[in-house]
């Protein structure tokens, strides 16, 4: 039989994405269904956190309008302390309360009060970090694995067609190439799932810094504040 003669008697194979899919072996199929999931978690991922960022920024404004429009911190934190706070509410409330418990205490424990806030800066804004950068691993991890774990499926597709070749002892370009596509399909999707959730990643991260250096920057102007009024209360006393 001639290779002409060979085509013609081979069964055409389905090639869309579709039919690419249900013609590769159950290992690749896995492969694929595994990439698959995992892309739509990175886009549930990046909706999320783009929304999250968007009104963390939206608060972060308000905030800041509030706390220099001249109101008292007092008012402030009667205000901001009812409800749940975050971002740089979440950094005043935290800072107040340990204010307020070595005042307002049967004794005033001033001493290293400056410190003590400080620390309750630093943990709160650990806290918001962590709470941003939540689920930010994934991507980092779908990133890097995507295109190997991709790759792992291409391998074992084309190992299973030249297997299929083999046994068939037909080397026709028509009996090659649906194995062969099935094989590069799981590569595709591999950088499909990757590709976005290594730019997702890059930016997410950057939106982190901008936030935790506002949280920061914030943080050590209120304790400068703080430690001002420390200093007035402890001159009045002496």
């Amino acid at each position: 039989m001639n290779p002409a003669d060979a085509m013609q008697a081979a069964p055409m194979a389905d090639m869309s994405l579709l039919g690419l899919f249900l013609q590769a072996h159950f290992v690749v199929k896995i492969v694929m269904v595994g990439l698959l999931s995992a892309s739509i978690w990175c886009w549930s991922i990046i909706v999320d956190k783009t929304l999250l960022f968007r009104r963390i920024r939206k608060e972060m404004d308000a905030f800041e309008d509030a706390f220099w429009s001249g109101r008292s911190l007092e008012e402030l934190f009667r205000s901001f302390n009812d409800r749940p706070a975050t971002g740089l509410a979440a950094v005043f409330v935290a800072a107040m309360r340990e204010w307020k418990r070595s005042f307002e205490g049967s004794g005033r424990q001033v001493q290293s009060l400056s410190q003590r806030i400080e620390k309750q800066l630093d943990v709160t804004i650990q806290r918001e970090v962590e709470r941003l950068e939540s689920r930010l691993l994934f991507l980092a991890s779908i990133g890097s694995a995507g295109p190997y774990i991709g790759l792992f499926g291409t391998v074992w597709g084309i190992m299973t067609a030249f297997t299929s070749i083999a046994a068939s002892k037909n080397t026709s370009l028509a009996v090659v190439a649906p194995g062969i596509a099935e094989a590069l399909f799981a590569t595709a999707i591999g950088l499909f799932a990757a590709i976005p959730a290594v730019l997702a990643y890059n930016k997410l991260q950057a939106e982190v810094a901008k936030a935790q250096s506002r949280l920061e920057g914030f943080a050590d102007e209120f304790s400068a504040i703080l430690s001002r009024q420390i200093d007035e209360r402890l001159s009045l006393v002496a």
